[in-house]
């Protein structure tokens, strides 16, 4: 998974995240100068494909479309 806010990446988060099918993960993610009006861009990316954009969000829980489980993005 990949996050970025728009026009300032100093996003800190694990480089690598693994799971397996059915398993369910926590991926930690901030940036340092997050503000209200900000979103954060979801991706998941799989072993040898590009990125897939998931979801965005800013606060609370985000439910993520066609895939199980929550996104959850607290600033």
């Amino acid at each position: 998974f990949l996050a970025a806010a728009v026009g300032r990446a100093q996003v800190q988060q694990e480089p690598l995240a693994e799971t397996s099918e059915g398993t369910g993960i926590n991926i930690t993610c901030s940036h340092p100068n997050l503000r209200t009006t900000d979103f954060i861009d979801w991706y998941r990316q799989l072993p040898g494909q590009g990125p897939t954009f998931l979801a965005f969000g800013d606060k609370g829980i985000k439910e993520v479309p066609d895939l199980s489980g929550r996104l959850w993005v607290a600033a």
